[in-house]
């Protein structure tokens, strides 16, 4: 939360980014980038929310990769602002819970077969091992657009799994206030120090007092 914030409520207009803008925060277009767009739609949806201003919106991410980026410019969760948390499980699933609203959703990817799934595997390992030749890394980026825009374009009802959860959102940011830490001499926010055989420091330098 920013110490400047001023309450404000949901937007009103219920617009949202475009897969475009997303594509360009992220860098490039992909299927995981996809889905996640097509998640942050449908919570925002089943929510009846438009993107926020602060920490209205909370998300619980299951998974690190690439749909997150989505996730925040659509959602406005993000890391800075404490809204996104992230148990990376490894699974392509993500609760929602909307503050002013008291409502909470899961919105689970759905496990399914693509067209040409089978050969897109293949050469992603070849592509990334450094192994594919030009026509097999043209043919690999082709079978991407390709995923990507079909999982852009499939009903949501086919890709996701939206189930309204509990309410039990994390509770909000903390705002520390900042020491020094007595061994480095760095600035650190208070909640983070550590108390080793009785003496408070960093994290880092409390790791160090253990080698």
């Amino acid at each position: 939360m920013c110490e400047t914030h001023d309450h404000q409520h949901f937007e009103a207009t219920g617009k949202y980014p475009e897969f475009e803008e997303c594509v360009k925060f992220h860098g490039h277009s992909c299927p995981g980038l996809a889905t996640g767009y097509r998640a942050a739609l449908a919570a925002m949806q089943a929510l009846g929310v438009a993107r926020p201003y602060d920490e209205e919106l909370v998300t619980v991410a299951e998974t690190d990769a690439c749909g997150l980026d989505a996730i925040q410019l659509v959602t406005g969760c993000t890391a800075g602002k404490g809204n996104l948390i992230i148990n990376d499980y490894g699974k392509h699933a993500f609760s929602f819970y909307a503050r002013e609203k008291g409502k909470g959703v899961r919105i689970l990817i759905k496990n399914r077969d693509m067209p040409g799934k089978a050969e897109l595997d293949g050469l992603r390992k070849k592509v990334f091992g450094g192994s594919a030749t030009e026509t097999e890394q043209k043919r690999f980026y082709e079978l991407m657009a390709a995923a990507t825009d079909a999982l852009l374009l499939i009903p949501q009802d086919e890709l996701l799994t939206v189930v309204e959860i509990a309410y039990n959102p994390p509770q909000k940011a903390r705002i520390f206030a900042t020491v020094t830490c007595p061994d480095c001499g760095e600035p650190v926010a208070d909640g983070k120090m550590r108390t080793v055989d009785g003496k408070t420091v960093c994290i880092p330098c409390s790791l160090a007092s253990r080698q």
